[in-house]
């Protein structure tokens, strides 16, 4: 993946999937704020400085050369607001992608993460990621049926309690 998907800025019909800046951390902490957002996924919301430290090693890359990190926030164009986040991790040559969404409470149930989720998904397929996964817990129905509707299926895999979804390349995207 010569042009790296991370680097692209993404146009859905309401949302830009913007390349994550560590500037983006003082909205975004205010986005995830509500502990409600963890209660599949643990841990507790990190204050602005955090989330900070934590972009900024995003920022910076993966340590490790053999996997890239691709992270946007989700903004509404109408309003101008940061609503959420989408994220990859590339491995095997950018051949395999682990993704991720998060969408901030007051931002739920208007389709956002399903619109950003699709998008994302699109934009790896289109750039030659072959295997889309998601690990998505049982219980969570609305991450769910994100991963449905960006056309993943759940599989028997588990991971950390979390079931995986699954798609891959040969059903869109022919080699």
């Amino acid at each position: 993946m010569s042009d790296g998907p991370g680097d692209a800025t993404v146009r859905t019909a309401r949302l830009d999937l913007v390349p994550l800046a560590v500037a983006h951390a003082d909205e975004m902490a205010g986005v995830l704020a509500d502990p409600a957002l963890h209660a599949f996924i643990g841990g507790a919301p990190l204050t602005a400085p955090e989330l900070r430290a934590r972009y900024e090693r995003l920022v910076a890359g993966s340590p490790d050369p053999a996997v890239v990190w691709c992270n946007w926030v989700v903004r509404l164009r109408a309003g101008e607001r940061l609503a959420g986040t989408v994220q990859a991790t590339l491995t095997d040559d950018g051949r395999t992608a682990e993704v991720a969404w998060v969408t901030g409470t007051g931002w739920q149930g208007r389709g956002i993460a399903r619109e950003a989720a699709g998008a994302l998904v699109d934009l790896l397929l289109a750039r030659g990621v072959r295997t889309v996964v998601a690990h998505v817990h049982p219980a969570h129905t609305a991450s769910a049926a994100v991963a449905r509707a960006a056309g993943l299926t759940p599989t028997d895999g588990e991971q950390d309690g979390e079931v995986r979804w699954e798609r891959t390349a040969s059903r869109d995207h022919p080699l």
